[in-house]
């Protein structure tokens, strides 16, 4: 079973980021990225620089994964 953990570590892995926090249950997951890669990119661009990081991960294994993409600076005045 896929735990929050290893999303998180996926995550991590493939992109650079400042903080990531991941929850679920195994099947549907949440995750708080926040990463200064993001720093001029639409939401779905956020969106494809995570999915790439999980790689085959997202069609495998995860089911469902909604986030929050954030820069530094977003994060700081609250998202």
């Amino acid at each position: 079973m896929v735990t929050p953990e290893s999303v998180k570590s996926g995550i991590e892995a493939g992109l650079a980021c400042e903080r990531v926090e991941v929850v679920g249950d195994g099947q549907h997951f949440q995750a708080l990225v926040v990463s200064s890669a993001f720093a001029g990119k639409t939401r779905v661009q956020r969106h494809q620089l995570v999915y790439g990081a999980l790689g085959e991960r997202m069609r495998a294994e995860i089911h469902a994964l909604s986030m929050q993409t954030l820069t530094p600076e977003e994060a700081a005045r609250g998202g």
